[in-house]
């Protein structure tokens, strides 16, 4: 497990502290990194062994030397003001291509490779489509999202403005209208005539979020938004090393600051009167303890806050997705033979994501069925960053795959987890194949024991393993990056005044960003320098 660990045999804390962070995820690490470098002092109670939440690295193989980013894989939101602050000990590639997304047309394989330079991608839209005209129509269109991004990124580590003044820095109406005020599906079909560029351009708005291009509740263009705007370019980064390379650069930051990062600690309950706060917690050897602090930052869910205060929770959340981790011995080889599979899984290889196909797939999720033919996404964390693997592992030309399946809502699998799973697994690895000149079996390196080295993770998996409620990689429901009803000034406040949600469920929340810890850190320095004791 590339994640960090307390020392085994420590002591429980106890006594007072300036703040309390109940969860040692990556948003809870930034908090306790923030403060602590202010000077104050912090303890992180996290009740697993280890630090790092969603965004670990692990070897899931057994006796195979590969660790991979087991749930959490790409970093976009990440602001590099938090890199810089914290002096965090990470790099971060950019991959050269975007995407490929394979298709048949006319009886033969073909599809739209995105990246490689304008030249190379030009070419791919004419190949794809005959003329030049959704390239055109591409370049505006994510001309505009840019512009977008450029402007809107910077506010999310910055006080929360109101939506006015964000539309006034957004300063394009046309942006405005598309993104913030209609629905995605309106602006892609405005935009684009072919099918698949269209899906290719939905899929950003269906990430972990289970909604159709034209959902009234806009729930898909926040998705889309937060997908768009990473970095003020939208690009998206490999963490060299794994996810778990960043969390162990937040970790060691908390603690050269001073912070205290207690694993196999799980918080129970938090009480407050709005100046000063306990939070009771049970210990690794079973037992109960309590703590006192001014602040208490809980890095968990919307609906673990109210657990921990005994409030009501909010409605309940879903998740949507499937995520599969493999390794294989090789790549295997495309029936489209104008792309190298190098090239093709370098970048987000998109799989029966045309727009009919995204629209079908939900249409049957929402009636209870299991897609028939899931959409899905895959990567290759290992081309860009081979450190992953072991030198003989690298040596022999293995690689890692990473694949996330979009529309599999968590109540898809509540009758009978284990069998559907497997049925939404062997449907979406054939719909892989489809576009193979070799079984994607036959690639698929073995463990130890001899076995497949591949493992797929539902919402409800993730609802397990994380506590993630309904496996929502979100917590909960994005919101706009703009002032919301009882979020206070930074978007981390709650019903008390002295505890703070900094986790994904917060205002700005969702993906590895770090920014709701940042925020709650800000918000808690702005009160002041603590009094002595």
């Amino acid at each position: 497990m590339s994640a960090h660990a307390a020392p085994g045999g420590m002591a429980a804390p106890g006594g007072t502290y300036d703040a309390v962070i109940v969860g040692g995820g990556h948003n809870g690490l930034v908090a306790a990194a923030y403060l602590a470098r202010a000077g104050r002092s912090v303890l992180v109670l996290e009740r697993l062994d280890h630090t790092g939440g969603a965004a670990v690295s692990t070897r899931p193989f057994t006796g195979v030397d590969a660790r991979l980013s087991r749930y959490s894989y790409l970093v976009s939101l990440l602001p590099h003001k938090i890199v810089r602050d914290l002096g965090l000990d990470v790099r971060l590639r950019t991959r050269t291509i975007s995407s490929y997304t394979p298709v048949e047309r006319s009886g033969r394989p073909t599809g739209l490779l995105v990246g490689g330079g304008e030249d190379r991608t030009r070419r791919s839209f004419a190949r794809l489509t005959g003329s030049d005209r959704e390239y055109a129509a591409w370049r505006r269109f994510y001309a505009l999202t840019g512009r977008v991004a450029a402007r809107v990124f910077p506010t999310l580590t910055e006080p929360l403005p109101t939506r006015a003044r964000l539309r006034r820095r957004v300063d394009d109406e046309e942006a405005w209208r598309v993104l913030f005020e209609e629905p995605i599906g309106v602006a892609v079909e405005d935009r684009f005539a072919d099918d698949l560029v269209r899906g290719v351009v939905l899929t950003d708005a269906l990430i972990g979020t289970f909604a159709d291009a034209h959902d009234p509740s806009l729930a898909q263009n926040r998705c889309f938004l937060y997908h768009v705007i990473g970095g003020g370019t939208g690009a998206w980064d490999v963490p060299v090393g794994g996810m778990g390379a960043l969390t162990d650069a937040l970790a060691d930051a908390a603690r050269a600051a001073g912070a205290h990062l207690a694993t196999g600690h799980e918080a129970l309950r938090v009480t407050s009167d709005g100046r000063a706060a306990e939070v009771a917690y049970r210990t690794r050897d079973g037992g109960e303890r309590t703590v006192g602090a001014r602040h208490v930052l809980v890095n968990a869910s919307p609906q673990t806050l109210a657990a921990l205060t005994g409030d009501a929770p909010p409605p309940p959340a879903e998740g949507a997705q499937l995520k599969v981790n493999m390794l294989l011995k090789r790549l295997p080889r495309l029936r489209d033979t104008a792309v190298d599979p190098r090239e093709a899984f370098a970048g987000t290889f998109h799989i029966a994501e045309g727009y009919r196909q995204l629209a079908a797939a939900h249409a049957e999720a929402t009636a209870g069925r299991p897609p028939s033919a899931p959409p899905s996404e895959i990567y290759c964390h290992s081309l860009t960053d081979p450190t992953i693997l072991g030198p003989d592992l690298a040596r022999r030309g293995y690689q890692t795959l990473t694949l996330f399946g979009l529309h599999t809502p968590a109540r898809l699998f509540t009758a009978d987890h284990d069998a559907v799973r497997e049925e939404l697994l062997k449907a979406t690895l054939a719909q892989l194949d489809a576009h193979l000149a070799e079984p994607l079996a036959d690639c698929l390196a073995t463990d130890a024991e001899g076995r497949p080295c591949i493992e797929a993770r539902s919402p409800l998996d993730l609802e397990r393993d994380l506590r993630l409620p309904g496996g929502n990689i979100f917590h909960r429901a994005l919101s706009w990056p703009y002032a919301q009803e009882g979020a206070g000034r930074w978007g981390v406040a709650t019903g008390r005044p002295n505890v703070l949600l900094c986790g994904a469920g917060a205002v700005r929340g969702g993906g590895v960003s770090g920014v709701p810890g940042h925020n709650a850190a800000m918000a808690v320095l702005e009160e002041g320098r603590p009094s002595a004791d």
